[in-house]
């Protein structure tokens, strides 16, 4: 796409890489053929190939409106239009570098700020976020329909981890919400791994991945909470921790762009290339190992939703499909598993109209085979599909775990 920016977006720091994904796009119009937004509404600025005309028009000087910031807020960033697009351009990165001129452009109502600070000052805190939870449940009946189907509806107690034993040591990211909002996840992976003879070196000190941060408005304060991240980590990597182990595929995605975002950080920037390199999703520790070891045995009927985060951003789809089938699990089919549920982080909450018509979708989708159980590998994912109150979500680790004999 022949593209001219303005002397104004020559001097932002990622013009270049604007410049290039904006020239690699060839406006061929696949990618509204998997867009979820473009389903719903049809509209061609509401796909990604209208989108990255709205970014080439600010970049190029026109006038930014708050009607451009609506329709870059409308995506989901799940990435579906990375994999369809046969010319390989960039989609997210150039909607991350058109978000921040819009919204430096753009004041948002006061309403809006006020939401978005108030999550930003919430969600990544995991005590903070807990003990909010805990009180939600408490008052769960007074409180909007759209945070009451946020609250779980059954909270498995984390059980106890097995001790530092093995020779074999991987670190994990805890999460910001997910030890509230699934606190047995963890444990039932740090379990898991014992068993494959993998220790989880403790690493508490590294907190929210900065995803939530850098996709509300806060470019700089996510990739802030990524440094302390690669700072708690280094110790560790420097002894030989050999992975990064993610439990929630969000976060997986995002570590994984340390080395890509802070790649102009003379401080940093080769330590995030490490640190990118050795973070690895769960599945992508399982996989490689000795499975059949684990003697699992279930008769479960179960559907994977396989996260955007997982399939498009890590192209990891079909990857615990193939570790459950060897595992033994029966896993039913999913029509369009390709597309979002809509849960997209905080999407849920700041766009609630647009994602429950995707969620009550994707529901309809993974329970057309009946099974007894939803299972996912992302806690955005697995929170938004289980408040419909249908079939049950859970993440597919605790499933394998409460299959060891």
């Amino acid at each position: 796409m022949q593209t001219t920016l303005s002397q104004e977006a020559r001097q932002l720091p990622r013009a270049e890489e604007a410049e290039r994904i904006l020239r690699s796009c060839v406006h061929c119009g696949f990618c509204n053929a998997t867009c979820p937004t473009y389903q719903l509404h049809g509209d061609e600025l509401d796909g990604p190939r209208g989108r990255i005309y709205l970014i080439k028009q600010v970049l190029e000087g026109n006038d930014v409106t708050r009607k451009t910031q609506a329709h870059l807020d409308r995506c989901l960033s799940c990435r579906n239009c990375e994999t369809t697009c046969p010319s390989g351009v960039d989609y997210h990165n150039l909607l991350d570098i058109g978000r921040a001129v819009v919204d430096a452009a753009v004041q948002r109502p006061l309403g809006q700020r006020l939401f978005r600070e108030g999550l930003r000052a919430v969600v990544p805190k995991p005590g903070l976020f807990k003990g909010l939870l805990g009180s939600g449940q408490v008052f769960r009946a007074v409180l909007p329909a759209t945070l009451q189907s946020k609250l779980p509806h059954n909270v498995e107690p984390a059980k106890a981890r097995p001790t530092l034993r093995h020779a074999r040591q991987v670190l994990m990211l805890e999460g910001c919400v997910q030890p509230g909002l699934s606190p047995n996840t963890n444990a039932a992976t740090a379990r898991v791994l014992d068993r494959l003879g993998i220790s989880i070196t403790p690493g508490r000190e590294a907190g929210c991945c900065g995803a939530v941060d850098y996709h509300l408005d806060a470019q700089a304060a996510g990739l802030n909470r990524a440094r302390r991240n690669i700072d708690a980590w280094w110790p560790s990597i420097e002894q030989g921790a050999e992975a990064i182990v993610q439990t929630a595929s969000g976060c997986g995605a995002f570590i994984k762009e340390y080395g890509h975002l802070l790649s102009t950080d003379p401080a940093y920037a080769d330590k995030a290339k490490k640190v990118s390199a050795l973070a690895k999703d769960l599945v992508e520790v399982l996989r490689d190992e000795p499975l059949e070891t684990l003697a699992i045995s279930s008769s479960q009927r179960v559907a994977f939703h396989c996260p955007c985060t997982l399939q498009h951003a890590q192209k990891l789809g079909g990857a615990v499909e193939s570790v459950l089938t060897r595992l033994g699990f029966n896993l039913t089919a999913v029509p369009d598993s390709h597309l979002c549920c809509g849960s997209a982080g905080t999407y849920s909450l700041t766009q609630p109209d647009l994602s429950r018509q995707l969620r009550d979708n994707k529901l309809n989708a993974l329970e057309s085979g009946k099974p007894e159980v939803i299972i996912t590998a992302n806690i955005g994912c697995q929170t938004h599909l289980n408040g419909a109150g249908r079939t049950p979500v859970r993440h597919w680790i605790e499933l394998v775990e409460a299959a060891l004999p």
